[in-house]
């Protein structure tokens, strides 16, 4: 689990190809000092998709991304140099300063546009129509694993505020119309669309 918090950037420094060539491993440099104490195993939001660290360095890590993966998320159209939004998972006693994230990523969105509006930049989203109904005015969505309170929803786009800050440390400042990005739905909107199935 995760907050949708990130607490670093990182980059993509090598891709290889496994098997088939349909599942590829990562290589992704970090911003953190400790990356070389990541247990083999642990989990890894990268842009909100939950990565297993297969092999640990000083300032990277790698993971395996399954055809699976590469096909539901953006994932598999990343190439060395792609910037990617890091968070290590929630431990017991932690702060929860986002909302719960499981890094599982739900479907991926278009960037629509980006405006300048007072202190802090309106970002606008179109969902895949499967989606729409998860996403509520004021309710939570992970959008490349960053947490963000819902300002507005559309038909199938929604629009957030994105403050300096997040823009500063997070993908977000390189962001740009027509990018596409991954969204993870609040977890609490898919149990409540289900239980509604069933009344």
């Amino acid at each position: 689990m995760f907050t949708g918090i990130v607490t670093g950037l990182g980059s993509v420094r090598a891709i290889t190809p496994l098997g088939d060539g349909r599942d590829m491993r990562l290589v992704i440099g970090t911003s953190w000092a400790n990356t070389a104490e990541i247990p083999l195993g642990a989990s890894i939001a990268c842009s909100g998709c939950c990565l297993t660290a297969v092999e640990v360095g000083a300032d990277w890590f790698a993971a395996d991304a399954s055809a699976e993966t590469l096909s539901k998320t953006t994932l598999g159209g990343w190439a060395v140099g792609t910037r990617v939004n890091l968070e290590r998972p929630l431990r017991v006693g932690d702060e929860l300063g986002g909302h719960i994230v499981s890094g599982h990523v739900d479907g991926v969105a278009e960037v629509l546009a980006a405006a300048a509006e007072n202190g802090s930049t309106r970002w606008t989203f179109r969902v895949p129509a499967a989606l729409a109904r998860f996403i509520a005015p004021k309710g939570s969505v992970a959008v490349d694993g960053v947490s963000l309170t819902v300002n507005e929803v559309d038909g199938d786009s929604f629009g957030v505020n994105i403050i300096p800050h997040t823009a500063a440390v997070t993908t977000f400042g390189l962001l740009r119309p027509g990018d596409r990005v991954n969204i993870e739905i609040d977890t609490l909107a898919r149990y409540v669309a289900r239980l509604g199935e069933f009344s």
